[in-house]
């Protein structure tokens, strides 16, 4: 995705944030924007037509209370392409599960040149928790660090305590994720070393690859099972 792609140095300085922002109480109805084409907001700002043409938004996400689905809808459905997620806009409506779906919807919308507006009720809690985890696995933050970033640009976001608890799981699973990608790799690498030199030490050094396969393994389906 290289429309999105920050140095380190424009990386560090997104999540110290700027030195002077004037961030004013009107700004929550608008949406911002949190990294290259990817937009975030609350639902009145997916209903300013305007605002999204000028923006050259293509693509939105619509997260929202499956009991407000009657008012929080798609407005222009001739105009964008929407994916909208039906939830509950509680502490224990799962969203880990929801996520690489709409990973997925936002990664295509970019690579394409597209631009994406990621948008909920209130854009407070719901929708800044999938933009914070997609901005952790997309440049490979902490939760912590994404959660600085996107609130830097979006200063009202709260994402209540159970979203946060997931945040914080989600980290653990990308992050295993990324452990498990580099297996192929790995083992290959130790069948070389094993062909050119048939050691002890070298078949410890397998079996402790298969352990942290297995190990990183078990982590990822207790976190996605919980």
């Amino acid at each position: 995705m290289n429309g999105t792609q920050m140095s380190s140095e424009q990386i560090r300085n997104a999540i110290s944030g700027p030195p002077e922002v004037e961030w004013r109480y009107e700004m929550r109805r608008q949406c911002q924007e949190i990294i290259p084409g990817l937009y975030l907001g609350p639902f009145v700002a997916s209903k300013d037509l305007p605002t999204l043409q000028n923006l050259h938004i293509t693509h939105i996400v619509c997260i929202r209370d499956a009991k407000e689905a009657f008012s929080v809808k798609p407005r222009f459905p001739d105009l964008f392409k929407y994916m909208v997620l039906d939830v509950q806009d509680n502490e224990e409506q799962n969203l880990i599960r929801l996520f690489p779906n709409a990973k997925t919807f936002i990664d295509e919308a970019i690579n394409r040149g597209g631009r994406v507006l990621v948008h909920c009720n209130g854009g407070i809690s719901l929708s800044p928790s999938f933009v914070v985890m997609f901005v952790m696995q997309h440049y490979r933050l902490s939760w912590e660090d994404a959660l600085h970033f996107v609130q830097n640009r979006r200063y009202c976001i709260s994402p209540n305590g159970g979203f946060l608890t997931q945040l914080k799981e989600y980290e653990a699973i990308y992050r295993a994720k990324n452990a498990l990608a580099a297996y192929p790799q790995m083992t290959e690498r130790a069948a070389r070393r094993k062909r050119s030199d048939d050691s002890d030490d070298e078949d410890e050094g397998v079996r402790c690859v298969v352990t942290l396969f297995v190990t990183l393994t078990f982590i990822l389906m207790c976190l996605k099972d919980g």
